[in-house]
């Protein structure tokens, strides 16, 4: 199997997840994102315990893209220390397989 990825990340909101989502599908950087409103974190900052509403976003690309991926994650992000994380994959179905490797083509 060709190499796959999921990239996984946060946003302030959902508004802000599909806007930076749209422009990473249309530059190719991954072939679908999705976005998974209303997530509370509760997480250790700068000393104090903070809490925030949150979205999800999974993106989906090809192993090879994801540096440049996490690359525009970072630049498009309004937060200081984004999470950004990859997650590999282990298995996909053969037909979106080809889809996600097609709509990430270079």
């Amino acid at each position: 199997m060709q190499e796959t990825a999921f990239v996984y990340t946060t946003w302030p909101s959902a508004a802000a997840a599909e806007a930076a989502g749209r422009r990473f599908v249309e530059e190719r950087l991954c072939a679908c994102v999705n976005i998974l409103p209303g997530m509370v974190s509760v997480y250790a900052w700068q000393g104090a315990v903070e809490r925030a509403e949150e979205a999800v976003m999974i993106l989906k690309t090809r192993r090879e893209r994801v540096a440049a991926l996490m690359d525009a994650v970072r630049a498009a992000h309004p937060y200081d220390t984004p999470a950004i994380v990859e997650l590999p994959v282990a298995s996909m179905d053969p037909r979106y397989l080809a889809w996600v490797m097609a709509e990430t083509a270079p």
